[in-house]
């Protein structure tokens, strides 16, 4: 579920109108190749970049693993990428559209796998992990965020997306990094800080030799990455730790940055692109709470958090989302919750 952004004064700048062709490439720095890969979703396409290693190259991020993606990568190895092997890869998060094809470039070229210790441990335990049918702790959690009745039936008998259907398996052993730390890739010291929200230790990188950064899903142009609480973590702030991440990380921004983001286009002026990012859920809070006078489940909570109509193919993220930001508030201690008899959570503002 991603959001529209309100500009609230100044311009994003996008260098490159479009992105490139599949299987091929756009030089966005000297050594930086921006490559584009294709999703079987609403959000369409992932980026990816090849980092120049000389003898070998470092891939950030990997697109999921389909039929098609091999053979796109295919056309890429032998492509922009000239016959070199693949030395490293970075996954910036653990979500199947970044690390979908890890598991596959480590088998083909040995590569070296580098994240955070949190993305290993969920992108692999993930892939692990397949389900047939719903857990009793996903039903519950559903009945809990009120999921419409009709969606709930189709659904509680179906069987759920596995990571492992658009992911292929992840060897143990990896190279972990953390704040503070460095690597060397493409020519370039590259700072590593670490985001939170979207995706818990998301790894961001911030080249120390020019102005770009490596941005993955915590920071895009045009659109505001799901936050979503999920059946293992029921009571879980991903909002707080949105804020926090993006509070800090607006910190190290500068205007001349050019941001390799993981969807859409890259851009810079990234200090205005933090503001909105925190104040699109400012005011997302803003009109939650105008909307919380009377008793309310999540999934009545749609339209004043997205102003857009949901549909049956984005319901299941709206709704993540929306008991994310109920969730916020409540640890805030701004609204109260009650169990309704078919279980559902009635949120209240306090008064």
């Amino acid at each position: 579920m991603t959001h529209a952004i309100t500009d609230i004064g100044g311009k994003l700048r996008y260098p490159w109108a479009e992105p490139p062709d599949h299987g091929t490439a756009t030089e966005v720095a000297p050594g930086v190749l921006w490559i584009r890969l294709p999703l079987p979703m609403a959000l369409d396409h992932v980026n990816i970049y090849a980092l120049d290693d000389g003898d070998s190259w470092t891939i950030v991020d990997t697109g999921i693993h389909s039929k098609r993606s091999v053979a796109l990568w295919e056309e890429i190895l032998t492509g922009p990428l000239q016959g070199r092997p693949v030395g490293r890869v970075i996954l910036t998060h653990h979500h199947p559209d970044h690390i979908g094809m890890a598991g596959w470039l480590m088998q083909r070229f040995d590569a070296e796998l580098v994240t955070t210790r949190t993305a290993w441990l969920l992108a692999r335990m993930l892939i692990l992990d397949v389900e047939e049918r719903p857990t009793k702790q996903a039903l519950a959690y559903w009945r809990s965020a009120g999921m419409d009745p009709e969606i709930y039936e189709a659904r509680k008998t179906s069987r759920p997306y596995n990571f492992a259907d658009t992911s292929y398996p992840i060897p143990v052993g990896y190279t972990r990094v953390q704040q503070g730390d460095t690597l060397v890739a493409g020519g370039r010291t590259w700072d590593v800080h670490i985001g939170n929200g979207h995706a818990p230790e998301h790894l961001t990188l911030w080249s120390r030799d020019d102005t770009l950064v490596i941005a993955g899903d915590q920071i895009i142009a045009s659109i505001s990455p799901n936050l979503g609480v999920y059946p293992t973590e029921p009571d879980a702030d991903p909002v707080a730790d949105w804020l926090e991440a993006c509070g800090r990380l607006a910190g190290l921004a500068n205007d001349d940055h050019l941001v390799l983001s993981g969807h859409k286009l890259p851009f810079q002026g990234l200090p205005l692109r933090m503001r909105q990012l925190i104040e699109n859920h400012h005011s997302a809070l803003d009109r939650l709470r105008d909307h919380l006078a009377t008793p309310k489940t999540a999934a009545d909570c749609f339209a004043p958090l997205f102003k857009r109509k949901i549909d049956e193919g984005t319901y299941g993220l709206a709704l993540v989302e929306a008991v994310a930001h109920l969730n916020h508030l409540w640890h805030a201690g701004q609204v109260s919750r009650t169990r309704r008899d078919d279980g559902a959570w009635l949120w209240q503002l306090k008064h």
